[in-house]
């Protein structure tokens, strides 16, 4: 194998298909990146077994070959290359030569046929979406996910098809985040699969760096492919039922106050320094005279009390919820103001931006 090719296209494709590498790999070769040089296309791939990614560059390729080289060793030398081309041979049977005009390195690889098979999803329900809508999406639902592995498919981001709508839920049972969407593309038949958490954050992290206007899905029986600018991410899907969410989001409420994203975060973070003893239990109260007070009870460390000048309709209310996953939200959440609304202390609260933009996150109450 021996090619040329641009150092900033070599630096990208090896980040890109970095984020299939595991910390925790029992197979050596699960640690390297598969390369391949065909045609006139450098091929990369990546995978920890659950997850895989793949993306191509274009190369003077000046013979073919495939070889595996150490993800990390690999991507921060390349990185610090600072000549726009770079040879890249294979020398000496297993060792990956990568040559510049200022600098010559010598990597130990495994042979190419050591690295797994990348399964082809089969053919299933396909549907495409905005790049920009998707990433918000997951970035607005895939924090509430659990990340305890005893029930799996909370573990898992819920993603299915009602109509001419696709719905992506995310819940670890305390919280729970919904994002509806309109696809560009929707499927000849409706599905619900659950797709890991992790899968989604990595393809969040691919979709947050590209320059293409679409993501095409391809969903399966028990995979998921992604695809957008080149780009491939195949992952396994959770098998599994996904609890009846729908059921536990309030329909009406007493109370709703309009509040500032701003200011609610800021209050909440001085009053969670002293909730923390307390399991991050704050306390809201709302009146109807435009006043909401955000207090913590009297910890080792002290107490706190805040108000903030709402728009309230409704009665007087109070709740007591848990203030990070308060903070949570509001972290996500791009939009300026957040509507808020309860019954009373022992039902869930709903907060969503006052623009609507079909989002929806539910906080189950903490008992006072």
């Amino acid at each position: 194998m021996k090619l040329f090719c641009a150092q900033k296209d070599l630096d990208y494709a090896l980040n890109v298909v970095n984020k299939a590498i595991g910390s925790n790999n029992t197979l050596p070769v699960l640690n390297n990146i598969l390369i391949k040089a065909e045609g006139k296309k450098l091929f990369f791939s990546s995978t920890n077994l659950e997850i895989a990614i793949s993306c191509s560059i274009s190369a003077d390729v000046r013979s073919e070959g495939a070889i595996t080289v150490p993800a990390k060793l690999i991507t921060n030398y390349v990185s610090l290359l600072t000549d726009e081309k770079v040879e890249v041979s294979v020398v000496e049977g297993v060792s990956l030569a990568v040559n510049s005009s200022s600098s010559h390195t010598k990597i130990k690889c495994i042979s190419s046929d050591e690295f797994p098979l990348i399964p082809k999803v089969e053919k299933g329900q396909e549907f495409s979406i905005g790049v920009d809508d998707f990433y918000k999406a997951i970035t607005e639902t895939v924090f509430a996910a659990s990340f305890n592995t005893t029930r799996p498919v909370l573990s898992g981001v819920f993603v299915k098809t009602e109509g001419e709508e696709l719905k992506i839920v995310a819940t670890d049972s305390y919280r729970l985040a919904e994002k509806t969407l309109k696809p560009l593309k929707t499927p000849k038949e409706s599905f619900a699969v659950i797709v890991p958490a992790k899968t989604m954050m990595e393809l969040g992290k691919i979709l947050s760096k590209s320059d293409g206007k679409e993501v095409k899905a391809n969903v399966s029986k028990n995979q998921i492919s992604f695809s957008v600018d080149g780009v491939e991410l195949i992952s396994r899907l959770i098998e599994g039922k996904y609890p009846d969410y729908e059921k536990i989001i309030p329909k009406d409420s007493k109370t709703k106050f309009e509040v500032s994203v701003e200011d609610f975060s800021l209050v909440l973070k001085r009053v969670s320094l002293f909730a923390r003893e307390n399991n991050n239990s704050v306390k809201l109260s709302v009146t109807n005279d435009g006043r909401l007070t955000v207090s913590s009870e009297e910890t080792k460390v002290g107490e706190e009390k805040a108000e903030i000048s709402v728009k309230v309709s409704g009665e007087n209310n109070k709740i007591s919820l848990n203030s990070q996953y308060l903070l949570d939200v509001l972290t996500y959440i791009s939009d300026d103001k957040v509507l808020f609304s309860m019954n009373d202390k022992a039902s869930p609260a709903r907060i969503s931006p006052v623009e609507g933009g079909g989002y929806v996150y539910i906080i189950m109450p903490l008992k006072v």
